[in-house]
């Protein structure tokens, strides 16, 4: 595959004058995986499995039958349940485990005949922000080897960068779809909570969850989204309207009103080219006749504390499931139950997922809940009003993803709560439970992706990414 195509409608274009094949297409994909197999971006490849699934395409394009996905080859990250697939949240504590179901959002797919052609690399249980915390070994991106790709969705983000698919499908808990989109050069939504179901996504921290596109273009995240979306009765937590339709995305036209937030960019942790990068699209929406203008969010300090204290509580909860009993990892030195218990769990979880675990359950424990948990439920409220109050009088707020470009493997190891940090940008949008959008803005000086983030208000996915193609064409 020597051309690269940067959207489906490109690919549909090809398909129907005979240049390519989606079988084709597989192929050239599994030869890009083989190729860059180094960066660790999947966990499993289903070579023959997609290859057989692309010929099947391919006889419905010829029939005419063929749905809406059909050329379009994906990758799942590894939390996403795929029927008689192998699913482990990358951790050993499910290594090997099968999927006896599918989840919605991969029964919708292939109802509009994608090819699934493997599942990513991911940190374990979606629990990190650079994908080094997976059972399987760290992600290396695309751009430097050297460098995260971000996280948790690492081996989406880079399995679409390094071209060895065409689009992922990740999850977004407090910007895991964002970031790792951001870092790698590619775009990454996360629409408002509730919009796409989480039946079959393992779960990490259940009030904030939320599946999303990972692409290299607006149209085909909008496309994806349209499929993907929608009620479901397997998940009380969906939106019950169902969602209109995107359709092709027409770049938005007009003035808009777009804030930005005044304690970011005198950040003294941001990034001066990452700075840089927001004054300077400041200035662009500005010069085309946009009100950009600053305003104050006083919560910014308190966003990642309350998103952490959540969230860990949340998992603490949602991962007592994995016992050792049921499924998964098992240790053999256990020798009665409670060993059982104790054994498989603290040899199937990593070091991160442990750390999140305790901490959780001490945030939930008699004595500690209302000063910790219950606190962080009220500031989390207050964060949700405070950013619902800034986009009743601006139609989107305008960020940087993250609050500097791709990091070194291995650099936040010494300290954990550094690395928490790099979620200070993406928390905002999860905690308020609205959707935001990471979208790429060029490299800095050292060749390393910069993205730049919008968010809007809930329900507003439609606006947000007629927006973000218009944004795009600026630059």
């Amino acid at each position: 595959m020597s051309k690269k195509y940067t959207s489906l409608v490109e690919i549909k274009a090809d398909l129907q004058s005979g240049a390519i094949t989606v079988e084709g297409l597989v192929n050239a994909y599994l030869k890009r995986i083989s190729q860059y197999k180094d960066l660790n971006a999947f966990n499993e490849v289903f070579g023959d499995e997609a290859l057989a699934c692309a010929k099947a395409v391919d006889a419905k394009i010829k029939a005419g039958a063929a749905g809406k996905l059909a050329g379009m080859v994906i990758a799942l990250k590894d939390n996403i349940c795929y029927k008689g697939h192998v699913v482990t949240a990358s951790s050993k504590i499910l290594d090997g485990f099968t999927s006896i179901f599918s989840s919605t959002v991969v029964e919708r797919l292939l109802a509009e005949d994608v090819v699934i052609i493997g599942r990513t690399n991911c940190d374990e249980f979606a629990m990190g922000g650079g994908n080094e915390n997976s059972h399987f070994g760290p992600v290396r991106n695309f751009a430097d080897d050297t460098r995260v790709p971000g996280g948790s969705s690492g081996g989406a983000a880079v399995a679409v960068q390094a071209g060895m698919c065409h689009a992922a499908i990740g999850t977004d808990t407090g910007g895991s779809v964002r970031q790792p989109a951001s870092f790698c050069g590619v775009v990454g939504l996360k629409p408002t909570y509730g919009r796409i179901s989480r039946h079959g996504i393992i779960a990490y921290g259940s009030s904030f969850d939320q599946v999303g596109p990972i692409t290299q273009s607006v149209s085909d995240a909008a496309l994806l989204l349209d499929l993907m979306a929608g009620p479901d009765a397997y998940d009380s937590t969906t939106i019950q309207s169902v969602y209109p339709a995107q359709g092709t995305v027409v770049p938005s036209t007009g003035a808009k009103k777009i804030a930005y937030l005044q304690e970011a960019l005198y950040s003294k942790g941001m990034d001066n080219e990452v700075k840089a990068m927001l004054t300077d699209n400041i200035d662009k929406l500005r010069a085309e006749g946009h009100t950009v203008e600053a305003v104050s969010f006083e919560y910014i300090d308190y966003l990642v504390p309350t998103y952490y204290v959540l969230a860990m509580a949340e998992a603490s909860s949602n991962l007592a499931r994995f016992d050792g009993v049921h499924y998964g990892y098992r240790s053999p030195n256990a020798i009665d139950l409670m060993s059982t218990y104790k054994r498989s769990r603290s040899e199937g979880f990593g070091k991160e997922v442990k750390r999140r675990i305790m901490l959780g359950t001490f945030v939930l424990s008699a004595g500690y809940y209302d000063a910790y948990y219950a606190k962080a439920q009220k500031v989390r409220r207050l964060i949700q009003q405070k950013t619902n109050e800034i986009l009743e009088k601006y139609d989107y707020i305008m960020i940087p993803t993250a609050p500097e470009p791709a990091f070194k493997i291995g650099m936040d190891e010494k300290d954990p709560v550094v690395s928490y940090l790099h979620d200070i940008f993406t928390v905002q949008a999860s905690l308020a439970g609205v959707p935001a959008i990471s979208l790429p803005v060029g490299n800095n000086s050292g060749g390393l992706p910069l993205g730049l983030q919008f968010m809007t208000k809930a329900f507003g996915e439609r606006d947000l990414l007629e927006f973000s193609e218009y944004f795009l064409n600026l630059n």
